[in-house]
C-alpha cells in the first residue's frame, strides 16, 4: 500500500480504534497520523494510546493528511463540513464513518467534485477481527475504493456495498458488536446462575461465540445446518431452543436491528 497521511477529525473511540489498529499492523507510521479533537482529554486520551500527534484544527488536518477520516458524532457534523467547505483540497480523500450521513449531503457541504467515500467500521478493528462495509461517492474512485478496501481489510473484513443498505451495515455490524456483549454478558449470568465460577464463565461464553463465528466463516455453512449438528432429539440444546424462542430471543434480534437501522437513517435527516 503506498505510503499515506491518515487524518482523524474526531479522536473519539472508533477513531482510535482504526488508528491503533492500521498503526499495530503497520500500515502507517505514529508520525504519519494525526489527530482533531476539541475536547482536550480527548486528544490526549489518543495521543497516550497512538504516539500520533493531536492538534485542535480540523482544518490542519484537511491540509496536512492524504485521507481524511470524519470520525465526529453525527450531530456534529453539520458544523465540521460548514468548517471544511472549501479548504479541502481536490487530492484528497475524505471518509466518512458518521453513521446516517449520506453520501449526497457531504458532497453537497465539500463540493461535488470532493473524493468521498461513506465507511461503517466497528470497534472490533483494534484486535484485527472488525467488520465493515463502505460505499463510493460519484467522484471517488476505484483507486480510491481500493485503498479504503486495504485500510479496512488490515483491521479485519471489508465489503463494499450499495449506498442504501449502508443503514442496515450500521444496525448489523456498527451496532453489532454491542448486542454481541450483551448476549456473552446474558451466558456468563446464566452459567453463573447455575453454580459456575463467573471467570470459568466468561471464557467458555467468549470462547464458544468466538468458535460458532468462526464455523460460520470457514465451513460456509447456513447457520441453521450448523445449529442442528449441535441439536440432538430430544437433547439439552433442544430445551435451550425451545425456552429461548418461547422468551421471544428472534424477535428481540429483529428488533433490536430494525431499531438500529431506524435510529441511523433518523440521524442523517
Amino acid at each position: 500500500m503506498p505510503a499515506k497521511r491518515i487524518g482523524f477529525i474526531g479522536a473519539g473511540q472508533m477513531a482510535l480504534a482504526l488508528a491503533q489498529g492500521f498503526i499495530k499492523r503497520g500500515i502507517v507510521d505514529a508520525g504519519h497520523v494525526l489527530a482533531s479533537d476539541v475536547a482536550a482529554a480527548t486528544r490526549e486520551r489518543f495521543h497516550a494510546a497512538t504516539g500520533a500527534p493531536v492538534t485542535q484544527s480540523n482544518r490542519e488536518i484537511a491540509d496536512k493528511q492524504d485521507v481524511i477520516f470524519l470520525a465526529v458524532k453525527p450531530q456534529y457534523m453539520d458544523g465540521v463540513l460548514k468548517e471544511l467547505a472549501g479548504h479541502v483540497p481536490r487530492d484528497r480523500l475524505v471518509v466518512s464513518i458518521a453513521a446516517g450521513i449520506s453520501l449526497e449531503k457531504l458532497e453537497s457541504a465539500l463540493g461535488e467534485d470532493c473524493r468521498v467515500v461513506r465507511v461503517m467500521p466497528n470497534t472490533p478493528c483494534l484486535v484485527g477481527q472488525g467488520a465493515a462495509a463502505y460505499a463510493l461517492g460519484s467522484c471517488a474512485t476505484e483507486e480510491d475504493g481500493g485503498l479504503v478496501g486495504e485500510l479496512l481489510s488490515a483491521v479485519g473484513v471489508a465489503v463494499r456495498v450499495e449506498e442504501r443498505w449502508m443503514d442496515a451495515v450500521t444496525a448489523l455490524s456498527g451496532s453489532g458488536p454491542a448486542f454481541a456483549y450483551l448476549m456473552i454478558e446474558a451466558l456468563v449470568d446464566a452459567a453463573v446462575q447455575q453454580g459456575l465460577p463467573r471467570d470459568t464463565a466468561k471464557l467458555l461464553a467468549a470462547q464458544t461465540l468466538k468458535g460458532a463465528a468462526e464455523m460460520v466463516l470457514v465451513s460456509g455453512s447456513p447457520p441453521a445446518v450448523l445449529k442442528e449438528q449441535v441439536t440432538s432429539p430430544a437433547g439439552t440444546t433442544i430445551a435451550g431452543l425451545v425456552a429461548m424462542e418461547s422468551a421471544g430471543f428472534r424477535g428481540a434480534v429483529f428488533a433490536g436491528i430494525q431499531a438500529a437501522a431506524q435510529r441511523s437513517a433518523a440521524l442523517g435527516k
